[in-house]
């Protein structure tokens, strides 16, 4: 796996297009996103339900960019570190510090594992 790989997906993710975004993705690849009921947040499980949660991303925040992108690659291992902006349907502007934590596979990605700050 390449940093050029990151740097496709985090356009894929400029674009709304998760389409563009899963073409990367193993087909059992798991989501872990920020927020949720369990200690990993939400898991989201093989490319359907990845798919459900990145377009409630984009319906919910529909502006929502990630930018000040930088990615690091070392073997079976990657993160990428960025901002989040945009204002959510709720009208509240959204400006947070994030990372993805990511596992590849026969080079595609088995795991993402998102992380942002909390503004209180």
């Amino acid at each position: 796996m390449e940093v050029e790989t990151l740097l496709a997906v985090a356009a894929g993710f400029n674009a709304h297009d998760p389409d563009a975004i899963l073409a990367f993705f193993t087909d059992d690849a798991t989501f872990d996103a920020p927020r949720g009921s369990e200690s990993v947040g939400q898991r989201f499980v093989g490319k359907d339900a990845i798919r459900a949660a990145f377009m409630a991303r984009f319906e919910g925040i529909p502006d929502v960019h990630y930018g000040e992108g930088r990615h690091l690659v070392a073997g079976d291992r990657g993160v990428s570190e960025w901002l989040l902006t945009g204002t959510t349907t709720d009208g509240e502007r959204l400006e947070l510090r994030g990372c993805d934590l990511w596992e590849f596979r026969d080079d595609k990605i088995c795991r993402k594992d998102s992380y942002w700050k909390i503004v209180t």
